[in-house]
């Protein structure tokens, strides 16, 4: 599967305060405000999560700053940096939910060995042009969350907030593929990839509210 030149030509390409495509490019704030206070709430509880949840809210940090960088330009080359940092948030979550549910050990090699198989998989399709393996690491991840919570039990509670995560990022993507039309419905005002990157916001927020609310199961 070869990504289609077609991908980069976006609805939404209205220029403000100096900025193109604004829309999209500001749109990328929420998961910089979100990855920030997540990253925050973790280095005040280090014995409460993990590693692997700070990995997943730099990595937000850097989804906004890689994502506003391609919709500033939008070609494959600028895609790359909108890609990686995206990979670094979908191993470092499935880890992070790994090994709460099944085991500590070994927490670093496996977070290591995640994020260089998410990494190599953007490496990949730069190279290639073949978009299985990256469709893989992103939809393989996020498919294996309900499983680990169907056939684990958590030591936290709060789980069902993931759910609500997976839901908002599948709209998110419903809106992506439907970019043009939600823009020609709403007269212009709002693009569905604009919707799709709140949206898709709304969904690491969730995962944010689990670990902000969530208590040990006794």
């Amino acid at each position: 599967m070869l990504q289609k030149s077609s991908y980069h030509l976006l609805a939404d390409k209205l220029s403000w305060l100096f900025i193109p495509n604004f829309a999209d490019v500001i749109s990328n704030l929420p998961f910089a405000i979100i990855g920030l206070a997540g990253l925050f709430y973790c280095l005040r509880r280090p014995g409460e999560t993990s590693l692997a949840w700070q990995v997943y809210f730099i990595g937000l940090v850097l989804v906004a700053a890689g994502s506003s960088y391609y919709h500033w330009n939008p070609n494959n080359q600028t895609l790359v940096w909108d890609r990686l940092p995206m990979t670094l948030c979908f191993m470092s979550l499935f880890v992070a939910l790994l090994i709460e549910h099944i085991s500590f050990r070994f927490e670093k090699i496996i977070l290591l060995a995640s994020l260089l198989l998410g990494i190599s998989s953007v490496v990949y399709w730069h190279y290639t042009g073949d978009l299985r393996f990256y469709g893989l690491v992103q939809f393989g991840t996020l498919a294996a969350i309900p499983l680990i919570l169907l056939l684990y039990k958590s030591q936290y509670t709060h789980r069902y907030y993931l759910i609500y995560g997976l839901a908002f990022y599948a709209l998110a993507k419903i809106f992506e593929l439907n970019d043009s039309r939600i823009f020609a419905l709403s007269d212009g005002l709002i693009s569905g990839h604009t919707v799709k990157h709140l949206l898709a916001a709304a969904a690491t927020y969730c995962v944010y509210l689990m670990l902000k609310k969530r208590r040990a199961v006794l």
